[in-house]
């Protein structure tokens, strides 16, 4: 019993440990030629397809609730002046690349992981490597170059959708000025501020296309292991990317500093 337990205990370290040296096998597999650009652009094209409406939808509330809580807090300072650029700042350094990288984990990753995990099973891959093709340059290396770049795309629609449901619900539910909004963009928002958005976004795309790539290829089990696959990935990377979004932001914040000043 005391064994069972340990083993329990120390499964999940084993699946980290494993999860890192995929990643590492998927960055040498990326200069590795010839370069799958077929795949690459089918699989884009496929998770863009799947995201961009949610996306879109799901940024309208985002820049709306930003906006409103941001609003009313700023406005019992007595600085309404800068709810934009308050408002602007969240969206662009937060609410964006988590948007983006829920969607693309709840909507690209659970099909990645469905499909490598339907190719698991049906002994696809293992034909793969008998002939010598390697499946991580053939298979993962375009789906995380894919969900990288559609992750960044995505996070622009997101900031642009988030900030102009900001300004629409902050000018005509709040009661703002137009000018105002608009002129406290230069007031407290930097360019870094939307490398760092995009920065997010790209790490967040590799992390939700690099766990559902693993979990996919170590499917087992037949249909209810891939099920099974698929619903480990996407929380798997929920939690991942909250605790990088977390890394992150406060390296960006000593980091932005230090170049403004």
């Amino acid at each position: 019993m005391s064994s069972l337990t340990a083993a329990r205990v120390l499964k999940p370290i084993g699946t980290a440990g494993s999860l890192f040296a995929f990643a590492l096998d998927v960055g040498r597999a990326v200069f590795r030629r010839p370069f799958q650009f077929r795949e690459f652009i089918q699989q884009a094209w496929f998770i863009a397809s799947v995201t961009i409406v949610p996306t879109a939808l799901v940024a309208i509330p985002f820049g709306a609730v930003i906006a409103l809580q941001v609003g009313g807090l700023v406005a019992q300072f007595g600085a309404q002046s800068f709810v934009g650029s308050a408002a602007v700042l969240a969206v662009v350094q937060q609410a964006a690349p988590i948007a983006t990288a829920l969607l693309v984990a709840g909507a690209g990753g659970s099909a990645i992981a469905a499909d490598l995990g339907a190719r698991k099973i049906r002994e696809e891959l293992d034909a793969m490597m008998v002939l010598g093709i390697d499946p991580i340059q053939r298979l993962v290396v375009p789906r995380v170059l894919a969900c990288m770049m559609i992750a960044v795309f995505l996070n622009g629609l997101v900031s642009i959708v988030g900030v102009m449901g900001g300004y629409v619900f902050n000018v005509i539910i709040q009661g703002g000025t137009p000018g105002a909004y608009l002129a406290s963009f230069t007031a407290l928002a930097q360019m870094a501020d939307l490398w760092q958005g995009l920065a997010k976004a790209l790490v967040f795309g590799l992390i939700a296309a690099i766990v559902a790539s693993y979990m996919g290829m170590n499917a087992g089990g037949g249909p209810k292991g891939v099920g099974d696959a698929v619903n480990q990935s996407v929380v798997i990377t929920f939690l991942l990317l909250f605790i990088v979004n977390f890394v992150m932001s406060a390296i960006f914040l000593q980091i932005i500093p230090s170049k403004s000043g």
